[in-house]
């Protein structure tokens, strides 16, 4: 099997390709069908032995929501001698009731970086909530670790990184896809990556691109050669994997984004 490179991403050591976690929780952005399927299939055990196959094939980091679930998921895997370094997602609102206890949760969890979910910016960025996005920010800098935003609009991404606020990198979505979570519907656009990379090549900060395939609906080669050509160097992509498709699914887009970093 081909080697993944690795990069500096603000001081840890980061495969270039991060192993996703929306499929872990169920997440497919497809079919509330698909999602059953998904949770059906990712048994504790199931998890912990693609994580197992992650490191084994040279994926050294994943990023996966922040919740009581993944919380004993990754205790019991790293009880086992697992060591993959988890880089947590982490959710709330603007009122910041519990966000603090969550961040410390996070913190208390493992994770080596933390990040806002990208709903979380959108909301800010729609209502131009400086002070609110500020808070967040601060309030997350608590877990003691790098930290970050996600969001699924390249303009958002553009106005959070000229703020006066202490963001470490920046979580990029490669499709706008926020209606996701104000209840209109899946929306995956063309030229939406065209915008996404034009904002990851303007801020100069460590960039994770994620939903570079619209959640299933782009193939993976054309998927992983368009980001891996928008990203900075030292930007890494973020994909999630559904074995029950295909269970060589991590050892398949390694040897994919190997061939494709090594060409």
């Amino acid at each position: 099997m081909a080697s993944l490179p690795l990069v500096d991403f603000c001081g840890l050591e980061v495969s270039r390709l991060i192993l996703g976690g929306n499929p872990f929780s169920g997440f497919s952005h497809q079919s509330r069908q698909r999602d059953e399927e998904m949770l059906n299939y990712y048994t504790v055990e199931r998890l912990k032995e693609t994580l197992a196959r992650a490191e084994a094939a040279g994926i050294n980091t994943a990023i996966i929501r922040s919740d009581y679930h993944i919380h004993r998921l990754l205790r019991e895997y790293y009880n086992e001698g697992g060591g993959i370094q988890w880089i947590a997602q982490v959710s709330g609102d603007r009122s910041m009731v519990g966000f603090a206890k969550e961040v410390r949760r996070a913190a208390d969890a493992g994770a080596v970086a933390a990040y806002l979910h990208g709903g979380l910016l959108d909301a800010c960025y729609a209502d131009r909530d400086e002070a609110g996005f500020a808070r967040l920010v601060e309030a997350l800098g608590e877990s003691g670790v790098p930290v970050g935003s996600a969001g699924h609009a390249a303009a958002a991404h553009l106005w959070a990184y000229e703020l006066d606020v202490p963001l470490d990198f920046h979580v990029v979505c490669f499709y706008n896809c926020g209606s996701l979570h104000d209840a209109r519907g899946e929306k995956f656009q063309e030229p939406d990556p065209d915008h996404a990379v034009e904002a990851i090549q303007q801020i100069e900060l460590p960039c994770i691109a994620y939903k570079i395939m619209a959640a299933g609906r782009v193939e993976p080669r054309p998927g992983f050669e368009r980001a891996f050509a928008g990203i900075k160097p030292g930007d890494v992509v973020n994909v999630g994997v559904y074995r029950g498709d295909n269970d060589n699914m991590v050892e398949d887009n390694v040897d994919m984004v190997a061939e494709i970093l090594d060409g």
